[in-house]
């Protein structure tokens, strides 16, 4: 069976998108097959991504590799219960379709939608990315200005959920990863906090946390050509300390991730 990777956070902007073109070029390099689900359609960012990639490639011949694609509307049915059947049938569908991958990697909305929760429930893995910043930290736990009134927020809850409906129906775990992201390089009082309440939160919500990508406009500019910085050198371009500091934070990662691939093939990355 495939080995299942969902992206997801009930808030936009915290990097779902990047994040998945990364890992999944990563794996890709790797030597193991990679699909793709954007549930994420209306905004499209991971599926605008992979196009313009697929355009970089047939503009410029290089041969960069590619996951198998597919893009997943919700149900515009009028009834819910005819949305919800619809929701499930066509991620079911693609999950089927993708089944001869050794990944499958799925791309989430910034908000609580019932194809969303269906995909958690999928998976092996979970990545949460949150801005590092106590506004984003919310989104997993409710805090007050003291930090000791701690309530685990929707979204946490409903992982909880998902993490019991996958127990049910096949006996599986799922590892749940916050992940840190834009990290700012100023060793500020703020971002000291962060990871002193992370690690708090991380036993009483049973995930596991990372310190993943720096803040850097690299990212922005990668985007527009749908290429990673695993690709810099492929595409003749000089790596900078940024981009190999960027390529380590990376490796840190999918380290952390114990994906089903040797470490040796990691670190070769």
């Amino acid at each position: 069976m495939s080995y299942i990777i969902v992206l997801g956070n009930e808030k936009g902007g915290t990097g779902k998108s990047t994040i998945s073109m990364h890992i999944l070029v990563n794996i890709l390099r790797l030597g193991a097959s990679v699909g793709t689900i954007d549930i994420d359609a209306r905004q499209g960012t991971l599926s605008r991504y992979i196009e313009n990639r697929k355009n970089y490639i047939a503009q410029t011949g290089i041969p960069l590799p590619q996951s198998e694609h597919i893009r997943l509307y919700r149900s515009e049915a009028e009834y819910s219960g005819d949305a919800k059947n619809e929701d499930q049938k066509n991620l079911e569908n693609a999950l089927e379709s993708l089944s001869h991958k050794d990944y499958i990697i799925i791309d989430t909305p910034g908000s609580d939608t019932y194809i969303s929760r269906l995909a958690h429930s999928h998976a092996n893995t979970i990545i949460t990315p949150i801005n590092d910043s106590f506004i984003d930290l919310d989104v997993i736990m409710q805090l007050d200005s003291l930090h000791d009134n701690l309530k685990p927020s929707i979204y946490a809850e409903m992982i909880w959920e998902q993490k019991k409906e996958r127990a049910i129906r096949n006996k599986q775990s799922i590892d749940w990863i916050v992940m840190r992201n834009r990290l700012s390089n100023i060793q500020a009082k703020n971002k000291l906090e962060m990871e002193s309440i992370l690690s708090l939160l991380s036993k009483r919500l049973g995930f596991r946390f990372s310190a993943g990508f720096g803040e850097r406009v690299i990212f922005r500019e990668l985007f527009l050509k749908g290429l990673t910085l695993l690709d810099l050198e492929d595409t003749g371009q000089t790596l900078t300390l940024s981009h190999i500091s960027a390529k380590q934070e990376l490796r840190n990662l999918i380290d952390m991730m114990r994906l089903p691939i040797t470490h040796d093939k990691i670190t070769t990355v």
